[in-house]
């Protein structure tokens, strides 16, 4: 996905977009009835919306006002409940949620059709027929309002639960694991080493890298006879002393070193195909899925809160998301006609430490955790055979914690039989 593809993405995600386009589409409504009402024939308006449209447009501006203030505190309540409960890295799917994005916008521009409707019968900017086709737009408008009220009550009552929670992250992480299975590379190359004498670029920002525009660098490669290196993936924690990527190759028309062109202006434009950001996202990085899922797990083990049956639930979550991996090893398709772009990918050692560290730190103190997280390794063993090293290591490392854990000779031997 290119940069302004993916920024448009971010951009239609964010709540005041939807809240500022039905907004604007409340306004165009009351406008259109103005400039409508005139070519209408005389006999349409009668008595039809004469004292009606005023009524129903005081009433909606009243109450739109009110159900928009009680919306957002549902929201922030929804946001802050999850953030105690779950995990901190929830709160952006939360935000996300079009559901609650599109209830929110529709009341709000409900409402600010209301006002301007008052406006124009105030200033007798409608006629007769306008009152007509302002009455009709105010039907529709109660209509939507009505079933997006009826869809928002059912939502709402499960809204930041900790199962709805689970189901969201869940949806994220199998959507990126998705990604990641068939393009492993982001549509470059595989990683091949460094040479010696390649030029590091850095960045003069610090957070985590969320998107990289592999088509741009692959433009500039092209365009200067380079070859990249990418060295910070999404999710990857950078500051001004650590490089992006590396260059290789001959940049200069005139015989110039590749690392005096990048003292010029390709450095930086090289630079500008990281997104760097202080918080990550889902999008391209399937570890942050893994990891926020583990922490619900690990918050829902503490001794404050003593949830086993949320930690189990997250289990079947981590299984489900780590079989959207292909039966093969995901190395995606090697295309010779791919821009001279290497690109590094998270390794499956690394995922199942995301995802089962914390349980096995957090779990061994209850005996179901523990049973159910040996089966599920079994399971992915069992459905992945590549990846049963990397699954041996992380059961090595349960059944050693396990063994200097469990007292009980009835729990050790449940966990015995179900290692088994």
């Amino acid at each position: 996905m290119g940069r302004w593809a993916w920024m448009g993405r971010r951009v239609v995600r964010q709540v005041w977009f939807r809240a500022a386009l039905i907004s604007l589409f409340g306004v165009g409504l009351a406008v259109v009835a103005a400039l409508v009402g005139p070519f209408l024939p005389g006999d349409v308006h009668g008595r039809l919306g004469q004292d009606a449209v005023g009524t129903i447009l005081q009433i909606m501006a009243s109450s739109m006002l009110a159900v928009t203030t009680f919306s957002l505190t549902a929201m922030v309540s929804a946001y802050g409940s999850a953030t105690q409960l779950a995990t901190p890295r929830a709160t952006q799917l939360l935000i996300g949620d079009p559901t609650s994005q599109n209830a929110l916008s529709t009341f709000l521009g409900a409402f600010v059709f209301s006002v301007v409707g008052i406006i124009g019968l105030q200033s007798s900017v409608y006629g007769d027929s306008g009152r007509v086709v302002l009455f009709c737009g105010t039907v529709l408008v109660v209509a939507v309002v009505v079933v997006t009220l009826l869809r928002w009550i059912g939502h709402i009552t499960g809204f930041g639960r900790m199962g709805d929670v689970i189901d969201r992250v869940e949806e994220a992480a199998a959507e990126a694991m998705r990604a990641f299975s068939a393009d492993p590379r982001l549509g470059g190359r595989p990683a091949v080493p460094v040479p010696a004498g390649a030029t590091p670029v850095f960045s003069g920002e610090t957070g985590y890298v969320t998107h990289i525009d592999i088509a741009s660098l692959g433009a500039a490669a092209a365009h200067h006879g380079l070859v990249l290196h990418v060295a910070a993936l999404p999710g990857t924690l950078v500051h001004p002393t650590r490089p992006l990527l590396h260059v290789a190759g001959d940049a200069g028309e005139a015989g110039e070193t590749v690392a005096e062109t990048l003292a010029e202006t390709l450095a930086e434009t090289l630079a500008k195909a990281f997104a760097i950001e202080r918080h990550r996202r889902f999008d391209q990085d399937p570890r942050l899925g893994l990891i926020a899922l583990s922490e619900i797990a690990s918050r829902a083990l503490s001794p404050a809160t003593n949830d086993p049956g949320t930690a189990i639930e997250v289990l079947n979550a981590l299984l489900r998301v780590l079989l959207h991996l292909p039966p093969d090893e995901p190395e995606g398709a090697e295309l010779a006609e791919r821009p001279p772009v290497h690109v590094p990918r998270p390794t499956l050692d690394d995922m199942l430490t995301d995802a089962f560290r914390p349980l096995i730190r957090e779990g061994l103190g209850e005996i179901e955790v523990t049973i159910r997280l040996a089966k599920t390794l079994q399971a992915l063993r069992a459905a992945r055979p590549y990846a049963a090293p990397s699954v041996a290591r992380v059961v090595e490392r349960l059944d050693r914690a396990a063994r200097e854990t469990i007292a009980d000779a009835a729990d050790l031997a449940d966990y015995e039989a179900a290692q088994r």
